[in-house]
């Protein structure tokens, strides 16, 4: 499995996978939602954004480019990532239409960078390397 790179790692949803739990443990590490499905555990293989019939027939990069944008299932997601994490996809998603990939990434690494320079996971809320809790709001 090759990997993907950063502008890759960021899924259709909004969801930054390099900061997402499920990318960061060692043991049975998901490739990201762009990645290989054969890698993957059987619950983001069957992801509702991926497996939605209009994001496949309009096949748009991120769910922004659908013309369902923001549909029952983004805002659903929103709301469970802006309750239990403190991150809104909605506003990521916006973020990259209005402002670009290269941008948001940018943004993304301000935020999620840990003051030892490791990474800080979006589900624990704290950095993977150290162990420091992030202290931002969404």
């Amino acid at each position: 499995m090759q990997p993907l790179n950063k502008y890759s790692l960021v899924a259709p949803c909004g969801i930054n996978c390099s900061i997402c739990m499920a990318y960061l443990r060692e043991k049975n590490r998901c490739p990201g939602c762009r990645g290989d499905d054969s890698d993957k555990p059987v619950t983001r293989v069957i992801c509702k954004i991926k497996t939605c019939i209009n994001f496949q027939k309009s096949n748009p990069k991120f769910c922004f480019g659908c013309k369902e944008f923001p549909c029952k299932i983004i805002e659903h997601l929103d709301k469970r990532y802006r309750t239990g994490y403190n991150m809104s996809v909605i506003k990521n998603l916006n973020f990259i239409k209005q402002s670009g990939i290269k941008k948001f990434l940018a943004n993304e690494k301000t935020k999620w960078t840990c003051s030892c320079g490791g990474t800080i996971c979006v589900h624990k809320g704290f950095c993977i390397c150290c162990g420091n809790r992030k202290q931002s709001a969404i």
